[in-house]
């Protein structure tokens, strides 16, 4: 079962993820990190209509996806909250990045909290992994 202490991390950190998007849409962070080159690049060569259309479908089936777990069992709602887990580790290299060029780097300050929430957060999730019977 999902505590309520891990929820509530959770929830704090909603409009702190929303806070580090905008700081990486309005510093351009798409033209800058490889990785989004990586994962995104490919929809530079459709039209705009197209590629927003694509990405709506991809969210859907994901959303989608997800709402099955959710429905499936308390097992795999404990199970989703490693998802967002994994995010709260990517978001290091908005510092990592910083601290290697000496340079300000798209997301780099709302990455600082993010940090702390995901410490907190996987702390938690860790705790009630190992309270779950499997």
């Amino acid at each position: 079962m999902i505590s309520q202490k891990l929820k509530n991390i959770f929830y704090i950190s909603i409009p702190v993820f929303i806070a580090h998007g905008l700081e990486e849409f309005f510093n351009d962070f798409y033209n800058i990190d490889w990785s989004t080159k990586l994962v995104f690049g490919f929809l530079n060569e459709m039209s705009m209509p197209q590629a927003t259309f694509l990405v709506f479908q991809i969210m859907l089936w994901l959303a989608l996806i997800v709402f099955a777990f959710l429905i499936a069992s308390e097992k795999w709602r404990l199970r989703l909250m490693f998802l967002p887990g994994i995010i709260f580790i990517v978001e290091l290299h908005h510092i990592w990045t910083a601290i290697t060029t000496w340079s300000y780097y798209p997301g780099l300050i709302t990455s600082i909290p993010l940090l702390i929430i995901g410490g907190l957060f996987w702390k938690e999730l860790l705790k009630n992994y190992k309270q779950e019977k499997y």
